[in-house]
């Protein structure tokens, strides 16, 4: 895991600082992935590892991987490329996410979700509902990074690459914020 972290903190994927959280949490840290997975060479490894820690896990190989769109579609790409199956994305669509661009998805087919960070699961959470209507039938979840130091139950197996307890606070409890600091949104989800 230090060399992975180490690999981020080389990228600038590692970002200190006062950062507004997707979830709309703020954090004194913030991991921008998309600079380590601009790199296909690393994408790929990246990928290949998860599945990887994953695969020890499942109790079935997924016939598919699906992740959230923006952050989660490189890291389906490669985490498919692993397993040897399709990568598919969540998109929104009137504020909720759904399956688009002609991606379905079978009753009781094997699924994996991944995403790049996963801090509070609420992306994840999204993409499960999602998948709810297809009946496909998810095995397990990953990510590249776990923000939350393990805490995030999701009910599922579930594995990353790193895992790092960094603080998330409420605006109104933000000690950022109580010294005068305004959080970047360096994210997504806009």
């Amino acid at each position: 895991m230090s060399e992975l972290l180490d690999l981020f903190r080389e990228r600038e994927a590692l970002l200190e600082g006062h950062f507004l959280l997707s979830s709309g949490l703020h954090s004194p840290r913030y991991l921008q992935c998309a600079r380590v997975l601009m790199d296909p060479v690393v994408a790929t490894r990246l990928g290949a590892l998860l599945a990887e820690k994953l695969g020890r896990l499942l109790p079935d190989v997924p016939s598919a991987v699906v992740a959230p769109a923006l952050g989660g579609v490189l890291v389906a790409h490669e985490v498919a490329r692993g397993f040897g199956c399709p990568g598919i994305f969540t998109e929104r669509t009137d504020g909720a996410m759904a399956l688009r661009r002609g991606f379905t998805l079978r009753e009781g087919e094997p699924v994996v979700v991944v995403e790049d960070v996963i801090t509070t699961g609420k992306s994840t959470r999204e993409v499960l509902a999602a998948l709810e209507p297809s009946g496909a039938k998810v095995i397990g979840v990953g990510s590249l990074v776990d923000r939350s130091g393990g805490a995030v139950d999701l009910g599922l197996p579930r594995a990353s690459l790193i895992t790092l307890e960094v603080p998330t606070w409420s605006a109104a409890e933000c000690p950022l914020c109580a010294q005068g600091s305004a959080p970047v949104k360096p994210g997504s989800r806009r």
